[in-house]
């Protein structure tokens, strides 16, 4: 009996096999020569070919929609029109790429247009601080700043926050496995409770968080024995990315900020994941209708490129010069690509775009929860979603909650990455799944997004409870 050879299904399973092999090989390269310390990597295990929009292409040719954007970076998606546009007229116009603090016309148009979507009110009296690339750095910065402006040493920041991973920024972050090994953190800092009414700091829950919360605030700054000096400033986002995506309530923003300003306390609010229309306005801020002293950005504000700033009242500008520094604050490219999507954001409405996503997605997520038992919380604002992730086979604490699931969502996001989908996990116990879509993301698609996770939290969910039986 001859053997029929197939040659076209040769060839087939011949590149398949070159193709896998290829996405192996950087993988492999990648764990062999990178840092321990890599992340993202261990989790989402592809090799990115290409980027389009809210997709990207793996080395095997496998297509994904991607829920991480960068980390909120890609407002617009990947390589958008507008930003490619952007980065060859400067290049073809053969503007410098790096300059330092110098200033050049690229640079005085994006000053001018991001002082132009600020509230008029801090527009009038801001200031800003170029920094190096990294919304780190712009954390330091703004310390920096309101150290020296007000003499004072202590700062007050929030359980759960994140503001970065250099030594200070680490300080002043409420995650502890990555602290708990260094030593000689920056000292005289002290977390406060974040209004995250479902694991209520207080034990109560509901809308008491947040007073109570505001009230031990501002009690602890009015109590001569409370062994905490008068802080330099409160450090806050309004909506916490790494800690879970926990929306802080507008109620106690606006104590927060009439608290510290009764007290001339700096505020310094850090926008680097919600700056720039992800929260369905603008600025995150703007939802609770305050002013602060300090306002960081990163991540989008330079377009998809490396970028970071400080802006901040006039008032604090008391620092010699030189008191900050970085050889790439000059960064034209990320300045050019930042401008461009700043205007963009702006002229196609992309905020109230966001936030009509957002309650679409938030909608149908809060279906499924009334679906399935492990799906304990949805909460969110605009285009920054959570959804934690809970063991239903456990007891509920005192609030009715069952505790967290870190197995079962890392699970969710593996079953997530097989159907073509991108996301993080984050939060307490990495139990939270986090969803940061690139603003641009259409009414289909987003329908798309909740069919694979609806898919995959069924699976997961299904194939945990079978490992049990």
């Amino acid at each position: 009996m001859k053997m029929i050879i197939n040659i076209k299904g040769v060839i087939e399973l011949s590149k398949a096999a070159t193709a896998i092999s290829q996405n192996t090989r950087y993988l492999e390269s990648q764990a062999a020569r990178e840092s321990n310390a890599r992340s993202y990597p261990r989790r989402i295990p592809i090799a990115i070919a290409e980027a389009e929009g809210i997709y990207v292409k793996d080395m095997d040719g496998k297509n994904y929609i991607d829920c991480l954007a960068g980390a909120g970076t890609l407002a617009l998606g990947h390589n958008h029109p507008v930003v490619l546009e952007a980065i060859r007229e400067l290049l073809d116009q053969k503007r410098p790429l790096h300059t330092l603090d110098l200033t050049t016309p690229v640079k005085e148009q994006f000053v001018e247009e991001l002082f132009a979507s600020l509230p008029p009110e801090f527009a009038r009296q801001a200031k800003i601080q170029f920094c190096g690339p990294t919304g780190g750095d712009a954390v330091e910065a703004a310390i920096k700043l309101v150290k020296t402006a007000t003499g004072r040493r202590s700062i007050f920041s929030f359980q759960g926050g994140y503001h970065g991973s250099t030594h200070a920024t680490m300080s002043l972050s409420g995650t502890l496995g990555q602290k708990e090994r260094v030593q000689g953190l920056i000292p005289d800092v002290h977390f406060m409770p974040y209004p995250y009414a479902y694991r209520c700091p207080f034990g109560v829950g509901g809308e008491q968080t947040h007073a109570l919360s505001s009230r031990y605030i501002e009690n602890l700054l009015d109590d001569p024995e409370s062994g905490i000096v008068t802080p330099c400033a409160f450090i806050l986002e309004i909506v916490q990315g790494e800690g879970g995506s926990i929306p802080a309530p507008v109620e106690w923003i606006r104590e927060i900020r009439r608290i510290t300003k009764e007290r001339n306390i700096p505020l310094i609010i850090d926008e680097v994941q919600t700056g720039l229309g992800r929260t369905g306005k603008l600025f995150a801020f703007e939802h609770a209708d305050i002013i602060p002293d300090v306002l960081i950005l990163s991540k989008a504000i330079g377009g998809s490129l490396p970028l970071s700033v400080v802006i901040y009242n006039e008032a604090l500008d008391v620092w010699n010069p030189g008191a900050h520094i970085g050889t790439f604050r000059g960064n034209q490219m990320a300045m050019a690509a930042g401008l461009a999507t700043l205007k963009y954001i702006k002229e196609y409405y992309i905020p109230d775009h966001a936030a009509a996503r957002g309650e679409q997605f938030m909608n149908r997520l809060n279906i499924l929860k009334q679906q399935i038992s492990c799906i304990g919380d949805v909460r969110g604002r605009g285009l920054m979603i959570g959804v934690e992730i809970v063991d239903d086979r456990q007891s509920v604490d005192h609030l009715g909650h069952y505790p967290a699931h870190k197995k079962l969502a890392a699970r969710i996001q593996q079953e997530c990455l097989k159907r073509g989908l991108i996301l993080e996990v984050g939060g307490r116990h990495s139990a939270v799944i986090r969803f940061l879509p690139p603003l641009i993301v259409t009414e289909r698609q987003i329908d798309d997004i909740f069919l694979i996770f609806n898919e995959a939290v069924h699976a997961a969910y299904a194939g945990l409870q079978h490992e049990h039986d």
